[in-house]
């Protein structure tokens, strides 16, 4: 993929959520230093403020929207025009839907280069009950996933699978007061990773799902046995089918098929839409459609199972 001239860095997250913060700090580090004009586009008022010998001294104009039908093409390329920016961060309105913004057509030579999402965890749970839309469109196809405020360590783990289900390939960190947590996950599985089998109970698919992705070495070369239905997609090899399950991303009408590649000569004898139970060895190798390596089950048995409830839960 071509690199864009000008590089757009979109900041989302809902109202005090440390996207302020989080700039105003990256905009002084020396990793971050360039030539030319960074163009900030400030979407809403905050806590948080820019100080101006700040932005005077990084070479950063700052540009203010505060009703999102102003934020418009025509809008873009008239700040195009005044500032030539060699980048632009736009701190985005937490209340507006972020698929509004990556509809608009860019200036000529812009393109949105990375997208960073701030939680706030001590409020993240009312947000993801009352607004859980706009959360799923702020983290979809983030690359970065900032929790802040983390004083309490129980929930991250669940906080971090309700990322990772909208947006795999997001890097999720979490912060308290004294910098970033670690080794917050350790053990946090519900299932035993040194049985002979790795028994994956239906209300836990959703945890196996995302951490055999996040802990290949947990899993590299073990058994995994779970329920789900047999999904396969034309153009499929005969031996290969998906077995996975549905879960909801922000509403019934938005779902998201969740599984992994399998292997199995039994796999002509399965019908599409059927419940197996599946007891396979997992491996990690490069597949086209995970756009990079992922895991890939040899099954080892595969028998037909009763219906279980479709939709997986991840908290």
């Amino acid at each position: 993929m071509t690199e864009p001239d000008v590089m757009v860095y979109l900041m989302t997250g809902f109202l005090d959520s440390g996207k302020t913060e989080f700039l105003n700090f990256t905009l002084k580090q020396d990793y971050f230093q360039i030539e030319g004009t960074t163009l900030l586009i400030l979407c809403e008022e905050g806590e948080g403020e820019y100080s101006p010998q700040d932005m005077l001294k990084y070479n950063v104009k700052v540009e203010c929207v505060k009703e999102q039908g102003d934020l418009t093409e025509d809008w873009l390329e008239k700040m195009d025009k005044k500032y030539h920016p060699e980048r632009v961060v736009v701190e985005y309105n937490g209340m507006w839907k972020v698929s509004d913004f990556e509809k608009l057509k860019l200036p000529k030579g812009w393109g949105i280069e990375q997208k960073i999402t701030t939680v706030d965890a001590s409020t993240f749970q009312m947000y993801l009950t009352n607004l859980k839309p706009l959360f799923v469109e702020m983290v979809r196809d983030s690359e970065m996933v900032i929790f802040n405020r983390c004083a309490d360590k129980k929930p991250l783990a669940g906080y971090r699978r309700s990322v990772k289900v909208v947006s795999p390939q997001a890097e999720v960190i979490f912060e308290d007061g004294n910098g970033e947590v670690e080794d917050i996950f350790e053990g946090d599985v519900p299932y035993d990773l040194d049985a002979p089998v790795i028994e994956v109970h239906r209300e836990d698919y959703g945890i196996w799902y995302v951490d055999v992705m996040d802990n290949p070495d947990r899993y590299k070369g073990k058994t995994v046995e779970f329920t789900a239905r047999v999904v396969k997609p034309k153009g499929f090899p005969s031996k290969v089918f998906f077995p996975g399950r549905m879960a909801m991303t922000c509403c019934a009408d938005d779902t998201t098929f969740l599984g992994y590649v399998c292997k199995s000569a039994y796999t002509p004898k399965l019908n599409p839409g059927q419940w197996v139970t599946v007891r396979a060895k997992v491996g990690f190798k490069r597949v086209s459609v995970y756009r990079g390596i992922g895991p890939v089950l040899e099954a080892e048995h595969i028998e037909a199972a009763e219906p279980i409830e479709e939709l997986v839960y991840f908290n």
